[in-house]
């Protein structure tokens, strides 16, 4: 494939091309209550060509290799056009050149096993969930997605990539006299079928907590010292701060760009946050972004300290910043954009019982309920959450959402335990759907959130 790829672009004039090819694979499975609702398995296929002329930059998508002649006409003249008529000019940061294959590496490759195993799999994750009680319903999905990229630039470069994404996960929904409380549950990952096996016992804890938090009392609203979960506070990293962190987000609003400028001390010394793709066997994991570029472990934030960024060959260029492998399309129907992996803020040294001692009295709050975020403003839903009295872990909590403003946020950031946990599936939208970001993190200790409740 590689070799045909290097034909198809070998005539173009341009002063740069590049071709991108891939055949995806999604299998999904899907319960709600005991009713299997779908079953599907579909592959399809396609190509994504960029050419660079002068300044002019432009792209377009074929699903035919004999139409990729045509879409290369239809770029060149994109580009044409871009550097004509006064559009964005764009430049790419010189990387190396790099020939490499690289197999996805599986504890049980998922592609070999067969679709009733997998139905039957989530189906029995699913009813253990039912048999709990006061649980009314639930949803539950096993998602695969199998991308096998080859990826070729005019300047030599030549990349294969597998990548395998497997998981299982939906919700638990608990109900009593007409209370409804939900509870997410996911399992999976990027190394293979063995990931999703043997996970019977959280299922059934998720499922009984839907049930407990029944019992809750809705959170009285105010402004409380808090403890995020690792989970909660991997949803505040990627939301509020990681989007910042990728410069396509700010490239064209100076304001943004002139408070995340590299050096400037944001955060408190509690705070240092790691953009980390390459940590094998996490949902984030990849070797090669789609432009070809090895992705890169790249500290973000040091001890309060904006440290670095994450890029395209584009923006590297705009930014006279290191190029660092963040440039991810979702499929062969898109072209890269600059994407988080995997993100989080690093743990600290003391444990999540001496966070909670020091809280004193204040809030626990666990896990995410989605959330949106209007420039460095941010509202998040938490799960569920707990009293903490006299640092001590009280009664649960429900009905909870937190809020504020990014930078002030990160300046009240006053410790973070030595615990570290990274999420099982992940879903970003930011333009394309991404389900290789991963967050997550050590608990969080934060002063004066605002919290909302009743």
């Amino acid at each position: 494939m590689l070799d045909r790829l290097r034909k198809l672009i070998s005539s173009t004039g341009a002063d740069y091309a590049d071709i991108r090819y891939e055949r995806m694979t999604d299998t999904a499975v899907s319960f709600t209550g005991r009713d299997l609702k779908a079953v599907a398995s579909c592959s399809s296929d396609g190509f994504v060509v960029r050419v660079l002329k002068g300044t002019g930059f432009s792209s377009a998508t074929v699903t035919r290799e004999e139409d990729v002649p045509k879409a290369l006409r239809l770029a060149s003249e994109g580009a044409d056009l871009m550097r004509s008529s006064g559009g964005k000019e764009i430049r790419l940061a010189e990387v190396p050149v790099v020939e490499d294959t690289v197999k996805a590496r599986l504890r049980g490759d998922p592609r070999e096993v067969p679709l009733e195993e997998k139905i039957a799999l989530t189906r029995r994750y699913n009813g253990l969930m039912l048999e709990q009680p006061e649980i009314a319903s639930t949803q539950l999905s096993y998602v695969e997605i199998c991308r096998d990229k080859h990826y070729v630039n005019s300047e030599g470069t030549s990349v294969s990539e597998e990548l395998v994404t497997t998981a299982i996960a939906g919700e638990a929904i608990a109900a009593r006299s007409g209370l409804l409380q939900n509870v997410r549950v996911a399992v999976g990952g990027s190394d293979g079928w063995e990931r999703l096996q043997n996970r019977d016992s959280l299922f059934v804890d998720r499922a009984k907590l839907a049930g407990t938090l029944l019992d809750a009392v809705p959170v009285k609203a105010g402004t409380y010292n808090v403890i995020l979960s690792p989970l909660l506070a991997g949803v505040f990293t990627h939301e509020a701060f990681g989007h910042f962190s990728e410069a396509d987000c700010i490239e064209d609003n100076e304001s943004l760009r002139n408070a995340m400028k590299l050096g400037a001390e944001l955060g408190s010394s509690a705070v240092s946050i790691v953009a980390d793709s390459p940590m094998p066997e996490q949902l984030g994991y990849y070797r090669y972004d789609d432009e070809g570029v090895a992705v890169r472990r790249v500290k973000l934030m040091d001890r309060g300290v904006l440290s670095g960024r994450l890029h395209s060959r584009a923006t590297a260029a705009a930014f006279g910043e290191p190029v660092t492998g963040h440039a991810v399309a979702e499929d062969y129907r898109y072209e890269p954009i600059v994407r988080m992996g995997t993100i989080f803020i690093e743990p600290g040294s003391r444990s999540f019982e001496d966070l909670v001692k020091q809280l004193g009295d204040g809030l626990y709050l666990v896990d995410s309920k989605g959330g949106q975020t209007s420039g460095e403003n941010f509202t998040f839903g938490a799960g569920y959450g707990f009293l903490v009295e006299g640092g001590a872990v009280g009664a649960m909590i429900r009905d909870i959402n937190i809020m504020g403003n990014l930078f002030a946020t990160l300046k009240c950031i006053v410790d973070v335990s030595s615990d570290f946990e990274l999420s099982e599936r992940g879903g970003c939208g930011k333009g394309q759907t991404n389900i290789k970001s991963a967050l997550g993190g050590p608990h969080v200790m934060i002063t004066d959130m605002v919290v909302g409740g009743v």
